[in-house]
């Protein structure tokens, strides 16, 4: 099996793993009792990755808080910002493209009285940053936008952003999700307020995350998703997932190991032969700046999930994983300006540090292979190459 979907998530590191499996058999003790020594045991096990986390991000360990993973980082800002800021203002501003964990927070905030504007992006999917400033009202309390796209790519210009909101003395929320181990991240050059990060994005285990909230001269507010306990400084309150938190450290610290250029030149080399190799296909988002290891693809009348089913042994995506089952073509490439059945015939390759030039190879011989005999069969290619359609 080639594996081409590490948007989606990513092989768990062996090392990863070895971090993890003393606190699943031997060191298993509640985190929270303090009491006896295996719990103090468990409790510095996460302070300890705390501190890796925290470096990772240039930021301060007390400004890094636990969480299942990015989506439920991304409730906690979005709702808990509007909670305890709705006296001062209801607007939030977001873009067309973010990930649908953002959008379905926004659609329900806005039926609890947020007015929520969607910012659009250019046929590279882009923002304006102008259109950005002309957004801003007196009611804006929060600017939530991702530093980079899941589906193309596209990275945004969050320090840029950054700077309009501090301007204009507002919060803002970063999903920074596809940037760990793919980028550089750096907190102490982007006044960000908020962000979030999953660790099964950089080879790390499902079901923890982290949450960034800068700490200030005025504290900043947010209202609590998960009430109980006092954990997490009373911000999150359940049972601390030990092994999957020692796990997050030992990931965070291995990103920093990552070389992103090397990832960056198969990615390159991959999109070399497509477009070279194979007739009426195109790089979406090309033109912008994107993340090392993201290739979106249309492939001209050929049904992104038709030729996943010739390809049974390639794991790619025809999109984000959390609306694979949805019949609705991709709302980011409809945002950039593709029509549905450009959306339908585009697909995700996502690269990892595992991935192998032999693989691209394979892959690329694999997609020429099925695109060939897909649009052997296909009418609506004849007619296309007769002219009768476009």
């Amino acid at each position: 099996m080639i594996y081409l979907d590490n948007n989606a998530t990513s092989r768990l590191d062996e090392r990863v793993l070895d971090s993890m499996l003393p606190y699943l058999r031997d060191d298993y003790a509640n985190a929270s009792s303090l009491q006896h020594k295996m719990g103090r045991h468990a409790n510095q096990a996460i302070e300890e990755s705390r501190r890796s986390v925290s470096h990772v991000l240039q930021a301060q360990p007390k400004e890094i808080f636990f969480t299942s993973g990015a989506t439920e980082s991304i409730n906690t800002v979005l709702r808990g910002v509007f909670l305890r800021y709705h006296s001062k203002g209801n607007h939030i501003i977001t873009c067309q493209t973010e990930h649908k964990a953002t959008l379905s927070t926004c659609e329900y905030l806005e039926k609890k009285g947020a007015r929520i504007s969607y910012l659009p992006v250019d046929k590279n999917g882009a923002i304006d940053l102008d259109t950005l400033k002309s957004a801003i009202t007196p009611q804006t309390i929060l600017v939530s936008l991702m530093s980079v796209n899941n589906e193309t790519g596209v990275i945004h210009p969050i320090k840029d952003i950054a700077n309009i909101c501090q301007d204009n003395n507002l919060l803002f929320f970063c999903d920074s999700t596809q940037s760990i181990g793919k980028q550089a991240f750096d907190l102490t050059s982007v006044p960000l307020d908020f962000c979030c990060l999953s660790a099964h994005k950089f080879h790390g285990p499902k079901g923890i995350g982290a949450l960034f909230i800068r700490r200030k001269s005025r504290p900043l507010q947010v209202e609590s998703l998960i009430t109980g306990g006092n954990q997490e400084q009373a911000l999150r309150g359940g049972t601390y997932n030990v092994p999957a938190i020692v796990g997050m450290g030992t990931a965070c610290l291995q990103a920093n190991e990552v070389d992103f250029s090397a990832i960056e030149q198969l990615r390159n080399y991959f999109e070399h032969r497509i477009m070279t190799e194979i007739d009426d296909c195109t790089v979406n988002a090309k033109e912008a700046p994107r993340i090392c290891n993201t290739s979106n693809i249309m492939f001209k009348h050929v049904r992104g999930n038709e030729l996943m089913t010739k390809m049974p042994n390639i794991a790619v995506s025809s999109g984000s994983a959390c609306v694979s089952g949805s019949r609705d073509p991709s709302h980011v490439l409809k945002a950039m300006g593709l029509t549905d059945d450009e959306a339908f015939c585009s697909l995700r390759f996502s690269l990892s540090k595992h991935t192998t030039q032999q693989e691209i190879d394979r892959t690329v011989e694999s997609l020429k292979t099925a695109i060939n005999t897909i649009r052997k069969q296909s009418p609506i290619w004849q007619m296309y190459k007769d002219g009768l359609l476009g």
